[in-house]
């Protein structure tokens, strides 16, 4: 797309997939209004977080400098200023902190931040990697990360049977144990040189690893929240993923240009790259130590 067409195609390719899903959900989804438990918008939480989010996404995204790091003390100052207001409201608060004392729902509001930040920080590393470190063009980049959707597409349509038949603990632990090995594979690769085989075989792994990780945890941390309280729940959990991606893309992407511009002339700048992949690594494992968090239960039949 990039080399025939507009960036905005990228974006502009999601709308009629967008307009399906949204054709399909009110063609087949089951009406639950009876379930809706009426309460009034929490417009000081409002107030409070819709800027703070903002304003740490962008603090993150421009924490190198004095602007930035300003930014993300007032996102902070504003994150503990909902807090404060969400304690003292409870349940009409625009998201109910309580929910967060379900110890199953908060290993799996961490292991989304986790699982949605080290997909889009690997995301985000590969290419630059493959591009501006191995030489190669745009095309042939989309091309080498096709297993990585490939992963994801052969593990998706089993987890249904994988839930049923193996714990979520095991099973979220093998995922993210999958996915931990794929990226130490990277980090070997950008340090030694591209191998198109064993770079298939490491998209492979972080695809299909984080495909079993994200649906089971997500299902631990519903399972243990009352029916009432499902869509404050999922309004929760959407926010630690989309803070997760920017948080970790940030994290990587200011380590590999602080190593990028200390390197000597001397050494060769694979080097930050894989020390980079080496710290995208160090996040997979905090996910994998996260996953056995997750409370092991009878193993269904």
């Amino acid at each position: 797309i990039l080399s025939i067409a507009s960036w905005r195609w990228i974006f502009l390719l999601n709308v009629p997939v967008g307009l399906a899903a949204f054709a399909l959900a009110v063609l087949f989804l089951p009406d639950d209004r009876h379930d809706e438990r009426p309460r009034p918008l929490d417009l000081t939480g409002l107030g409070f977080l819709a800027p703070a989010l903002v304003s740490f996404l962008y603090g993150m995204d421009h924490v190198a400098r004095l602007y930035g790091q300003a930014t993300l003390g007032a996102s902070l100052v504003l994150f503990v200023l909902y807090v404060r207001s969400a304690r003292r409201k409870g349940d009409d608060a625009l998201i109910d902190l309580r929910l967060l004392r379900a110890p199953a729902f908060s290993v799996s509001a961490i292991i989304m931040f986790l699982t949605n930040g080290v997909s889009f920080a690997g995301q985000m590393l590969l290419p630059v990697w493959l591009i501006h470190a191995c030489g190669v063009s745009p095309e042939r980049t989309g091309l080498f990360m096709a297993p990585l959707g490939l992963g994801m597409m052969c593990v998706y349509p089993l987890i249904g049977r994988l839930s049923d038949r193996f714990d979520a603990r095991n099973l979220t632990g093998c995922g993210a144990l999958l996915s931990f090995v794929g990226t130490l594979i990277l980090a070997l690769l950008a340090y030694n040189g591209l191998n198109v085989v064993l770079l298939a075989l490491a998209l492979l792994l972080r695809g299909g690893g984080g495909g079993a990780v994200g649906i089971p945890a997500m299902s631990v941390g519903y399972a243990s929240i009352a029916r009432p309280d499902i869509p404050m729940a999922t309004t929760a959990l959407n926010i630690m993923q989309r803070i997760g991606g920017p948080t970790l893309i940030t994290a990587c992407a200011t380590f590999l240009g602080w190593r990028l511009a200390t390197i000597a002339p001397s050494h060769v700048a694979s080097e930050a790259y894989a020390e980079t992949f080496g710290l995208l690594a160090l996040f997979h494992g905090i996910l994998l130590l996260a996953t056995r968090c997750i409370k092991s239960s009878e193993r269904k039949r």
